[in-house]
């Protein structure tokens, strides 16, 4: 296996890394199944030209993904990374940006369904510390369920820095907190802005929710404590989805 590549499992995860044009897919390996399925998938497509295709039973599949305890779904391949998109870069003469900033977030699944859900509602990306980013997580690319590869992952080395950067080029900052004073939904969300979302543990770290501009909550049923933090996510995409619709 070369250094830069690793393995992803589950149907929608391959499928979606082989219609992705900036991803290489260096080996691909199915049941006769699953290479069945692929062909229905995208009729008018070989997403297998150029790969090189293994045929497995699904027991000899399993090895890839009984120490995560996930279900490979006949499909299992080795990919390489995505070249990593520059936030600098990204937001040079762009309007009207939503990011998301995770503080602290390290749990694959989460971090994967928070993928899904931003993609789901046109997020334009997502800002994380590198060494929180589980980059290789067969478990992280399972939750996204293909959706990682379309949306932006700003890696970066510290978020309070990149926080402050951003909020001095005209980026609101919004941290989501049960204490928060204000519920979301009656924020009007225009301009750029930062969605910034702590742990389920802890929340944000307290020096980084000084660089909110303001806390913010989603108001919930008071017998219930929190909601997990991808699920919160999910409401708050949609919402902002469907405030844009409107305008």
């Amino acid at each position: 296996m070369n250094k830069s590549s690793f393995f992803i499992i589950g149907q929608h995860a391959v499928i979606e890394a082989l219609r992705n044009p900036k991803r290489k897919v260096l080996k691909i390996f199915l049941t006769e199944e699953s290479k069945k399925n692929i062909h229905k998938k995208s009729p008018n497509k070989n997403l297998l030209d150029d790969v090189k295709v293994y045929f497995k039973t699904k027991k000899e599949l399993d090895k890839y993904s009984t120490r995560e305890n996930l279900q490979h779904q006949g499909y299992v391949a080795e990919v390489e990374h995505i070249q990593k998109p520059i936030l600098k870069e990204y937001i040079k003469e762009k309007n009207n940006i939503t990011l998301i900033c995770l503080d602290g977030v390290t749990d694959s699944r989460n971090i994967g369904s928070l993928i899904r859900s931003a993609v789901s509602f046109d997020i334009d990306g997502i800002i994380i510390k590198e060494r929180n980013f589980p980059s290789e997580s067969k478990l992280m690319y399972k939750a996204a369920s293909g959706a990682i590869e379309y949306i932006n992952i700003f890696e970066v080395s510290n978020i309070n820095s990149t926080l402050k950067n951003l909020k001095e080029k005209n980026f609101w900052v919004y941290g989501f907190d049960g204490n928060g004073r204000e519920d979301f939904t009656n924020i009007e969300w225009k301009g750029n802005n930062i969605l910034l979302f702590g742990s389920e543990g802890s929340g944000m770290h307290k020096h980084t929710s000084k660089y909110a501009d303001f806390l913010v909550k989603i108001n919930i049923n008071k017998k219930i404590e929190s909601l997990n933090i991808s699920n919160s996510a999910a409401i708050v995409f949609h919402h902002l989805s469907y405030l844009k619709k409107k305008s």
